[in-house]
């Protein structure tokens, strides 16, 4: 697409009023719009119906009235949804809409109609998802090779990033929490759906690590972001366009691949744990740190009791191992009455297997999607945490592909994630990194937090898939099995045996149809809870 046809809707002439300007745009949609969202896999308001939306913005990146010409619009809504019995109503989630607007839709075009609006600034035009037509996801990329403002927008761009122009636009099929396109070979494009006010981690930690000359992560090449809504605000991060790497292979599948043919795994493992020092190491040297101490590590101890208690609630078979799995939270709030305290920094905050990729050539490992856990708030995802925190999302992973690959959690199975687990904490250790051997306290703690996520995740999913974190659940209420490599002294325990599928990353890799991610450089978008594939 040419700079010409992608400036278009920045001019507006005496006949083309803009339409963001129409009162009833919106009231127009609202209908398509309830019946579309729901169904789509990043919508995350599952099981209550939408009742109405706001509109925070709308941006014609097309002109979307203009004769016989395809229109792109982006709009910022929030979604207003019934409150759960015994809640009171909150304000609904915002979300980003990419709608293209054709008055005469091709056929191989028909799988992404929304509808056509009855009246309204679109009427007798078919509204369509914009992210399955090639030639609107090619007017996103020329959009962010030219800097710039449009409406409420803005583009920018790395200085040193070269991005060519016509290169052709494909969305990655496979999606949950966002969507992808992948640019040719060269670049993907991670457009976020659910949003919040603020800088999103995807785009923060990989341009600090840019600056920290981290080559375990891709730098970010350009971005699209909404304006703050107050001056002096933060501008809210729309889209984050980053190197592809094609023929890497993301470590979910990888894994699976061993375990299929009864592999030794520990020689990936342990250069994993070395690339997971070396990011930690870098993110702590560019970004703030701090420490926790008692009254961090009881507020802490407790919200992990609270999400314990809401899981039993919600998922009854949890219930029986209640009181013991809370033992491992008292003793990390014990660690504060003893008068430690632990380091904390800025940390990926949904590390899995799904969220690296391996090269082809070289082996090398690279750490992707550093959004966090997308249900939970953008101020929690950048909040100071332990590193080790990533750790045991890592070591759960390894233990949720020893109990979903094809001999399904036999005892063979269960020995190579204990040998993989060993050998990437001996990897991070051996980087530089805090040995989280030595740390028991912590790493059970964080271990059964994240298994209680997983139950959660998989009661309401993929209840088919509930035996693998629950597996977990009744080792860790049993006291736990001993960290990897570690003696058996009371709390020493880690107990990992079981991780839920994963959530959904962004990654970077040429592995579209694989079981890991899908973002910054490549591969498909997982669904499942965290680990894996879904």
């Amino acid at each position: 697409m040419s700079d010409t046809a992608s400036t278009r809707a920045t001019r507006n002439t005496p006949d083309h009023r803009p339409l963001a300007a129409a009162p009833d745009l919106l009231s127009s949609l609202a209908p398509l719009l309830a019946a579309w969202v729901p169904s789509q896999r990043w919508f995350a308001g599952k099981g209550r119906l939408i009742t109405g939306f706001t509109l925070l913005s709308a941006t014609e990146l097309l002109p979307c009235t203009d004769g016989s010409a395809p229109g792109l619009l982006l709009l910022l809504v929030r979604a207003q949804q019934s409150a759960p019995p015994s809640r009171t109503p909150v304000g609904g989630d915002c979300y980003q809409l990419l709608l293209g607007v054709h008055p005469a839709l091709p056929p191989q075009l028909a799988p992404a109609v929304i509808g056509r609006p009855g009246g309204g600034p679109l009427r007798g035009r078919t509204v369509y998802d914009a992210l399955l037509d090639n030639r609107l996801c090619g007017l996103l990329l020329e959009r962010l090779r030219v800097p710039g403002r449009l409406g409420a927008l803005r583009f920018c761009r790395e200085p040193d990033a070269e991005i060519p122009s016509g290169l052709p636009g494909r969305p990655i099929a496979v999606e949950q929490s966002n969507s992808s396109i992948v640019y040719g070979d060269s670049f993907i494009l991670k457009v976020f759906r659910r949003i919040e006010p603020g800088v999103n981690p995807d785009l923060e930690l990989p341009r600090a690590l840019a600056d920290a000359k981290c080559p375990r992560v891709p730098a970010p090449a350009a971005w699209y972001e909404s304006a703050a809504a107050v001056e002096g605000g933060e501008a809210t991060t729309l889209g984050v366009l980053q190197p592809f790497l094609p023929g890497s292979a993301d470590g979910w599948q990888l894994a699976l691949n061993a375990l299929a043919v009864r592999a030794d795994f520990t020689g990936s493992a342990r250069a994993l744990g070395h690339a997971t020092a070396e990011v930690h190491t870098a993110l702590a040297q560019t970004l703030p740190t701090t420490e926790l101490r008692r009254p961090q590590l009881e507020v802490i101890a407790t919200q992990m009791h609270e999400r314990l208690d809401a899981t039993a609630r919600a998922v009854p078979v949890l219930q029986p191992y209640r009181a013991r799995l809370r033992t491992a939270f008292d003793a990390l709030a014990a660690t504060g009455h003893d008068g430690r305290s632990w380091a904390a920094q800025r940390i990926h905050g949904d590390l899995h297997l799904g969220q690296t990729l391996r090269s082809a050539d070289e082996g090398r490992w690279s750490l992707i999607d550093f959004e966090g856990e997308p249900a939970r708030p953008l101020a929690e995802r950048r909040r100071l945490q332990p590193a080790v925190r990533d750790l045991a999302g890592m070591l759960r992973s390894f233990d949720y592909a020893a109990r979903s690959g094809p001999a399904g959690g036999d005892p063979w199975s269960l020995e190579w994630a204990r040998r993989t687990r060993d050998a990437y904490c001996r990897g991070y250790a051996e980087a530089g990194g805090l040995d989280p051997r030595s740390a028991p306290e912590l790493m059970r703690a964080y271990e059964t937090d994240k298994a209680v996520y997983e139950v959660l995740y998989e009661a309401r999913h993929r209840p088919d898939w509930l035996s693998v974190p629950m597996a977990a659940i009744r080792r860790l209420a049993a006291g736990g099995e001993p960290a990897p490599g570690a003696d058996s002294r009371p709390g020493g325990s880690t107990g990992s045996t079981g991780s839920a599928g994963s959530t959904g990353s962004t990654a970077s890799t040429a592995s579209t149809g694989s079981a890991g991610s899908t973002g910054s450089t490549g591969s498909a978008e997982s669904a499942g809870s965290d680990h894996g594939r879904g």
